[in-house]
């Protein structure tokens, strides 16, 4: 007779392979986090190295013409009669291009003409502001994926370059380096351009370049990027003599914090607006396209709040949204409040004149922000402060 061995050996029962999945999913859900914060931790040494690369062309830039770049040039082919000069005006950005191993972009842009506002100029120098350029774009912040209707007759849509570092004007709400009321940060728009020698306050004190999000372009959300337009507080904010509401007092909070509670209260006013979503959320004009409210960051070329300049007034990843002032125009390059966002949890990266590269808390202080913007102001801010 044959001999039959039986076979004792069993496959998992459902119970045990159940067993085994949860142990992997926690093993998962306790890996996940870690690897995601050393991903993120690189994405933060890289936005941290983009800073020091535009913190080292700004140095090699005022070596080689002794002042920094205007926070806004105007191409000697624009209009030089009126404020349109200001509106297309070049960044700092562009001006820094050749120290940035940009030299091929910046030689195909032909500044006589302005950056925005002037159809020649905007068509002829498309190729070369469309550039997306790595070191003025954050990894942890998408870049912009709508596009540049250039010149729909000759088939010019291209994509925003993008821009995740602003220059700073300070703490101040404009931007205009009219010759009063000139903002009090490293860089204005027109006027005479500033120099290490004009940072009293210290270059290892004083804020050269700020981070923000770009704008996501969703209308269905709310983003801490989004612009929100709002009337100019005249009452808080008195006009100056002959001036409109593109160009209030530019030094605010300004000396004994004057104008810091009418700042409070415009930043909740424009929350609220934001919060309800109603329709004429950007302020008093209900005509603005509703695709303007998250355009930050969309392009480098362009010296205005929210494309390449920002202020530093509110802390970073503020719970309001940005600000724009206005009166009766549909004016989103105004006076505002466009300052510090990122997408790294607790803060944002900041460039001081000195070139060094620190994170500002979201916790920080109003008071001690508003002193790391201001080259001149006497402020006395400790390391430990921030």
């Amino acid at each position: 007779m044959g001999c039959f061995h039986r076979n004792d050996r069993r496959g998992f029962t459902l119970i045990e392979l159940l067993v085994v999945i949860a142990i992997i999913g926690v093993l998962i859900a306790l890996l996940l986090p870690a690897v995601q914060s050393a991903r993120e931790a690189a994405r933060r040494a890289q936005c941290t190295n983009n800073l020091k690369q535009l913190g080292l062309a700004l140095a090699n830039y005022e070596s080689s013409t002794q002042s920094f770049p205007l926070g806004g040039n105007n191409g000697p082919g624009g209009p030089t009669t009126n404020d349109n000069r200001y509106w297309g005006a070049w960044s700092p950005h562009a001006m820094l291009l050749p120290f940035m191993e940009q030299t091929q972009v910046y030689n195909a842009i032909n500044f006589n003409y302005l950056g925005r506002s002037d159809g020649n100029g905007e068509r002829g120098n498309y190729t070369g502001v469309s550039t997306r350029i790595n070191t003025l774009l954050c990894p942890s912040s998408s870049p912009p994926r709508t596009t540049w209707n250039v010149d729909s007759n000759l088939g010019m849509n291209k994509l925003f370059a993008g821009n995740n570092y602003f220059a700073s004007t300070g703490s101040s709400i404009m931007w205009i380096g009219w010759p009063t009321d000139i903002p009090n940060g490293l860089f204005a728009v027109g006027g005479v351009p500033f120099s290490s020698r004009d940072i009293t306050d210290g270059t290892s004190n004083t804020v050269a370049f700020g981070e923000f999000r770009t704008g996501d372009y969703d209308d269905s959300k709310n983003s801490i990027q989004d612009f929100v337009g709002i009337q100019w507080n005249a009452s808080a904010f008195p006009n100056m003599p002959n001036r409109n509401m593109d160009r209030p007092p530019g030094n605010m909070p300004g000396p004994g914090n004057v104008g810091a509670a009418a700042l409070l209260t415009d930043l909740q006013t424009a929350g609220a607006l934001w919060a309800s979503r109603t329709p004429n959320n950007y302020g008093q004009n209900p005509s603005v396209p509703s695709n303007q409210r998250s355009w930050n960051g969309r392009m480098w070329h362009v010296g205005n709040y929210g494309h390449a300049l920002g202020n530093l007034l509110v802390p970073p990843n503020s719970q309001y949204p940005y600000i724009q002032y206005w009166d009766s125009n549909s004016d989103f390059d105004s006076a505002g409040i466009v300052g510090l966002t990122s997408q790294h949890p607790g803060g944002a990266n900041v460039c001081f004149a000195d070139g060094s590269v620190r994170f500002l808390k979201s916790t920080l202080a109003y008071q001690v922000l508003w002193g790391l913007g201001s080259r001149d102001g006497g402020e006395v801010v400790s390391s430990d402060q921030y």
